[in-house]
């Protein structure tokens, strides 16, 4: 009976050990193909103002003229008064923006997707735009209705960025192994992140219409699905001293938060100088960021910008 139970014993034991020498052996594989297509997450920054000023006064004008960003706007009837607002403020700064609704709205000009799904009314927008204007701009940056954007720095950010390269940024989030842009904040893609995704809208294994799962998950989480099969990532875009300039919450609240946490360095404490976006704002903040941003001046204080984005023929941009 004893030489039995030796023998079961010794059985027991090689036999753990091959399994953990499998699993050993099989996590060393895996964490090696994780490497070869592990994506290094990027914290994107704005060229600073030396590097703008060894650009002669010549091409820094040209640049601004030719520099060329599409705004898409999805929107749906319940958001009428965003949706006005919207129209009537930052978009006017855009170099072509057009609203895509879930049906058809007589008061504003849209293009009707016919659909409530955010999701298709955003791929539906995203095939629309390529199709349509796939040479005539460079970047292509959607927002949601209750976003307020200031289209300049936007511009000024992307500067010296390449489009025919596969970016795809704003303020990521990665809540689990997704890591995606947030929709809230406003999503950035260059022409040929662009045409990366087009070629994956025809592809359902790839890109779903309805996402293929059980449970739904919003439409900012199913793009980064979809671009990350064209080896398109998530990228946070910052300033130089690490700020998010695209960020998901209005300023009002960022500077409460700041009066809190830092209440001897509120300004400091709070938003990045050159900030892209702002979420979260009511039509009536629309106005008063328009108000502050565009509008307000210190006469007798001058501002030398190194650059200058002029607004396209027939804008009524402000």
């Amino acid at each position: 009976m004893l030489p039995e139970s030796i023998s079961f014993l010794k059985g027991v034991m090689l036999g753990s050990i091959c399994c953990a020498l499998i699993t050993v052996l099989g996590h060393m594989r895996i964490g090696h193909g994780n490497r070869l297509h592990r994506h290094e997450h990027h914290h994107l920054q704005a060229p600073n103002e030396e590097e703008i000023l060894k650009i002669s006064g010549d091409e820094r004008m040209e640049l601004g003229k030719s520099f060329r960003v599409y705004c898409l706007i999805p929107v749906k009837p319940k958001d009428v008064s965003l949706w006005a607002a919207v129209k009537e403020t930052w978009t006017k700064h855009c170099d072509k923006a057009e609203f895509f609704s879930s049906e058809n709205v007589p008061v504003f000009e849209s293009i009707n997707m016919e659909t409530n799904d955010m999701w298709l009314i955003m791929r539906k927008a995203y095939k629309y735009a390529f199709d349509k204007y796939r040479e005539q701009y460079h970047w292509f940056f959607l927002a949601r209705p209750a976003t307020f954007a200031i289209i300049e720095n936007l511009k000024y950010f992307l500067l010296k960025k390449d489009p025919s390269q596969p970016f795809y940024l704003g303020h990521t989030v990665k809540p689990g192994d997704l890591e995606y842009v947030s929709v809230e904040g406003g999503i950035v893609l260059s022409r040929e992140s662009m045409k990366r995704l087009h070629r994956l809208l025809n592809i359902p294994e790839k890109c779903p219409e309805q996402g293929g799962m059980i449970w739904k998950i919003s439409e900012d989480k199913q793009l980064a699905i979809c671009l990350k099969y064209a080896g398109v990532f998530a990228e946070n875009a910052e300033d130089a001293e690490g700020k998010d300039v695209f960020n998901t919450k209005a300023a009002g609240l960022f500077i409460k938060e700041a009066m809190t946490n830092h209440p001897n360095q509120v300004v400091e404490g709070c938003c990045s100088d050159m900030a892209v976006t702002f979420y979260g704002l009511t039509p009536n903040q629309m106005h008063v960021m328009m108000y502050g941003v565009y509008r307000l001046r210190a006469f007798g204080h001058i501002f030398n910008d190194a650059l200058i984005f002029l607004p396209p023929n027939g804008s009524d941009n402000d």
